[in-house]
């Protein structure tokens, strides 16, 4: 059986490797997610870390867990919040979320 002779096919021009236009919508999909949810997400992080640095004794906060307290003592890595009359309690400078106006807690009880 005489075998038969294969011709090597040939690309047509421009399909031999991926071209820019092939990336575009890659790109565009991870630039429109950096701005709507990474960069959010890092100045959020920031202003967080900014706020949980700045905390002084007698600031009214708000824990994540909802606690709400004003504080006594301010450590490394914790704080002690008063959350009633002779009831203090120890959480870490990160599970604080919000930082309260002054004079909150008097309105609330």
């Amino acid at each position: 059986m005489p075998m038969k002779e294969a011709l090597a096919q040939t690309a047509a021009p421009g399909q031999q490797g991926m071209d820019w236009v092939g990336l575009m919508p890659l790109l565009l999909l991870f630039v429109l997610l950096y701005f709507l949810m990474i960069r959010p997400q890092m100045k959020r992080a920031k202003e967080h870390k900014v706020m949980t640095e700045a905390l002084q004794k007698g600031d009214e906060v708000v824990t994540g867990g909802g606690v709400l307290g004003r504080i006594t003592k301010v450590g490394g890595n914790y704080v002690t919040l008063e959350i009633t009359d002779n009831v203090e309690i120890q959480v870490q400078k990160a599970a604080i979320q919000t930082l309260l106006p002054k004079g909150t807690i008097k309105s609330e009880k």
